[in-house]
């Protein structure tokens, strides 16, 4: 039989369209991001950020093998983000590994993972009703000219379930990867003064922090006991840094130094305050610990820009554990008691400083009041609603607190107690800031004297330890990482995106507000219905392909049967 010419044509016209969609895709090559919240949509910082990468970056994702469902969730969507960061730059490479997968010494592969930062996560794989425990790695390694960044994939949030621990994970993603890739490609800009000459925190217990803000920024110490010297001299000096730093100073300030910090403020200098305004001395004759208020000389500086740090503690329900010694010689061990002079203290917005953040962790903090002025003040951290005030001098005995925290804890707080509310410790403030010494005399001459900054930030927190690490054998543990109570907070990240966010990087921290709903089975209901969801999927298809062939062969037999 011979095909009609009509029909040669219409075959021919279609080979050729698919020869031309064929081409047309190999040059124009698009994705579609069809889901409802554009997860897979790369931001535009995320674009700028491996736009000029010209050369391959290496991933390897340790994200493989036996997985619970939530971490299979985890690698696919990492698996899609990387295809999207590929698909927008071919020399983004990634591949996926078991880092124990082949291995007869597993402990010892284990003992390097660890030794070179990478921690396991300790999961439970349910499977047939038996319950196993694994170690996975949630990480990954991107290698970039000789150069080699950890990007963690899993967000450890305190008193979260796997799920919502991976479903906040997921949301850090882009972050995560931005983040590495960034550290690899771009070159440091801005300058970080860390201060000193006023007793500020030694530098092994901030050393965690400053050796993760030397990935990002160049990292400086500088003196002001220069200032009774030469003080329009270090001034000029100061004003070369973008951003200063004040960790827990605990000698009062100068009016000359005090001027130096209010003229680089004018000049458009970034800050960072940590500030304690109370101090704890152990009585030797009684053996209790007092609080005393301190008097930095700062009152009037914080508050002419807007703020006040007041001399008092906060006592939180939501708190974090002390650990303290029970028993006696060898047989005593550290237990964990309710600690109310701990906060954890929480976002209170959805600032990106804060998005999807773990709880931070206070130690004898004070609480902040803002105050009315141009100043635009957003409060970063706050108590829980559980939370109160105690005025100073206050006497702290963990004989008489710890009973009394552990009935709070068991029969609820008192009416009326803990009814202060969310108490600010940590407050932003942005905008036009009026100098101090407005208006007043000043304490040296300074022709180059500015009385309204241009457009600034400034983050002030009301404890000084926040930005401690501990320490181990003589060296600095990572910061946020309770060694007494194998706990980690979300320190680090809150001080890290602080100094982001100061310096104007806030591209990259602004993907953190990026919402993306993971829906997760219920595992429960999945164990009972297990049995009737894989009957329905081994009969329902089958059932199909038999109706299919029995209404074609019934067609078939109609047609041709005539």
């Amino acid at each position: 039989m011979k095909l009609s010419s009509k029909i040669i044509k219409t075959i021919g016209l279609g080979i050729a369209l698919v020869v031309v969609l064929n081409v047309l895709s190999h040059w124009l090559y698009v994705r579609f991001d069809l889901t409802q919240d554009q997860r897979y949509t790369l931001s535009e910082a995320s674009k700028y950020t491996i736009s000029q990468v010209e050369s391959p970056i290496y991933v390897d994702i340790f994200l493989k093998g036996e997985l619970p469902p939530e971490f299979r969730r985890l690698q696919t969507e990492t698996e899609q983000l990387l295809a999207e960061f590929s698909s927008y730059n071919s020399n983004i490479i990634y591949t996926f590994m078991n880092p124990l997968e082949g291995e007869e010494d597993q402990a010892a592969i284990q003992k390097q993972l660890t030794e070179f930062g990478l921690r396991g996560a300790q999961v439970e794989i349910k499977e047939n009703g038996k319950i196993s425990t694994e170690i996975v790695y949630p990480w990954a390694l991107a290698y970039y000219n000789e150069q080699t960044v950890k990007i963690p994939l899993l967000k450890n949030q305190l008193g979260a379930t796997s799920e919502e621990r991976v479903n906040n994970s997921i949301q850090n993603l882009e972050y995560a990867f931005a983040d590495g890739f960034g550290k690899l490609t771009q070159p440091k800009r801005r300058k970080i003064a860390v201060l000193k000459g006023n007793e500020e925190v030694p530098d092994p217990l901030i050393a965690d922090f400053i050796s993760t803000l030397r990935e990002y920024y160049y990292i400086g110490k500088f003196t002001l006991d220069s200032v009774a010297i030469n003080p329009l001299k270090t001034l000029t000096e100061l004003q070369k840094y973008d951003l200063i730093i004040a960790a827990q100073p605990e000698v009062p300030f100068t009016d000359e130094e005090k001027y130096v910090l209010d003229q680089f403020t004018m000049s458009g200098g970034a800050s960072l305050w940590l500030m304690d305004a109370t101090t704890q001395r152990l009585d030797s004759i009684s053996g209790n610990t007092f609080a005393f208020g301190v008097d930095l000389n700062l009152t009037d500086f914080f508050f002419k820009y807007g703020i006040r740090i007041n001399p008092n503690l906060v006592k939180d329900v939501y708190a974090a554990p002390i650990a303290l010694a029970t028993g006696e010689n060898s047989e005593s061990q550290y237990s964990r008691f309710p600690w109310f002079f701990s906060p954890l203290a929480s976002g209170t917005n959805n600032h990106p400083i804060v998005t999807n953040l773990d709880a931070v962790k206070f130690d004898y903090a004070g609480s902040i009041d803002t105050l009315p002025n141009n100043i635009h003040k957003t409060v970063l951290l706050s108590t829980s609603p559980l939370s109160k005030i105690i005025g100073l001098p206050a006497e702290i005995n963990l004989d008489k607190e710890i009973p009394e925290n552990l009935k709070i804890i068991n029969e609820g707080p008192r009416p009326g107690e803990f009814d202060s509310g969310e108490i600010p410790l940590a407050v932003l403030l942005e905008g036009e800031f009026t100098s101090m010494y407005a208006n007043r005399v000043k304490p040296f001459k300074n022709p180059n004297d500015l009385l309204v900054s241009r457009e600034t930030r400034m983050i002030v927190i009301s404890d000084g330890d926040v930005i401690k690490n501990q320490m181990d054998k003589g060296r600095p543990l990572e910061l946020g990482y309770d060694k007494w109570t194998n706990s980690f907070y979300g320190n680090k990240e809150f001080l890290l995106n602080s100094v982001n966010y100061l310096l104007d990087d806030s591209g990259l921290i602004n993907i953190r507000s990026k919402e993306i709903a993971i829906p997760f089975l219920d595992p429960q209901r999945t164990a009972d219905k297990r049995t009737h969801w894989q009957v329905l999927n081994l009969l329902l298809p089958l059932g199909l392909l038999t109706i299919f062939g029995i209404l074609f062969q019934y067609v078939r037999k109609r047609k041709y049967s005539r």
